[in-house]
């Protein structure tokens, strides 16, 4: 009963997101682990049996069972960081000279509620630096003919954060292609990569993004999170788990 309740809550979860147009490994590995569990408990007589039937096969189920549990462990850690810790230090010495507004996808050509919440923040952080200029990076959606970051711009100018202090990236991929890209574009509008900037992004993902910025070569960065909706929050916090782990592989920080 256990595994099945489990299951059920899992599954439907990811159906659900699945439905509101989001797809990721948050949320396609949940699903996984749910339809996992219903599968288990639904076959439950017949695991019972083929564990019964040697004890190699008893000690395997155990190990799988351990290692589920450490992989939990590790994800339950890294989660109590990102609550922990939600935004760099902004820098003291001069005024920021630029805010970098990081995309996160544009489901249907509309802003995602995770999105509104970054440039909601964004929005904060322009009214305190009047003098920053404020780049908003995000790219094409696949299967979309729409730019993130003309969504993006938009929505700033439309709540009136003037015209020629946005700056628009529209090509990046991913949070590194964002950095680099904005830097040069920032370049191009006599702003130098060692000036002090401000990038917004979601609550979990500032530490790898200020890490990412410094790795495209900006010297004075700092981070500032925005809040991730709560139907959204866990599924988000355990994509960028693995995200995490991916960009230390690849070298991305």
């Amino acid at each position: 009963m256990g595994l099945a309740l489990c299951g059920a809550l899992l599954l439907s979860d990811a159906i659900a997101l699945m439905t509101m147009g989001l797809f990721n490994f948050g949320i396609v590995l949940p699903g996984c682990i749910g339809a996992s569990f219903l599968l288990l408990a639904w076959q439950w007589p017949r695991v019972a049996h083929w564990r019964a039937a040697s004890h190699r096969r008893q000690q395997l189920w155990q190990a799988a069972w351990i290692a589920f549990a450490l992989w939990l462990a590790t994800v339950a850690i890294f989660f109590y960081n990102i609550h922990r810790s939600t935004e760099a230090a902004i820098p003291g010495s001069s005024p920021v000279k630029a805010i970098v507004i990081l995309g996160s996808g544009t489901p249907n050509c509309v802003a995602s509620p995770t999105l509104v919440a970054r440039l909601d923040q964004g929005l904060k952080q322009a009214q305190r630096w009047p003098q920053a200029k404020v780049a908003v990076s995000g790219g094409q959606d696949f299967g979309l003919r729409c730019r993130e970051a003309d969504i993006m711009a938009e929505y700033l100018i439309d709540r009136g954060v003037a015209a020629d202090r946005v700056v628009r990236e529209g090509r990046s991929t991913s949070t590194e292609e964002n950095l680099l890209f904005s830097r040069r574009l920032l370049e191009e509008q006599g702003i130098a990569a060692t000036d002090p900037i401000v990038v917004v992004t979601s609550d979990f993902h500032v530490r790898r993004a200020v890490r990412i910025a410094r790795k495209a070569g900006f010297g004075e960065v700092a981070g500032v999170g925005a809040g991730t909706p709560l139907y959204l929050r866990y599924n988000a916090w355990l994509r960028e788990y693995f995200a995490a782990i991916s960009g230390w592989v690849l070298m991305e920080y």
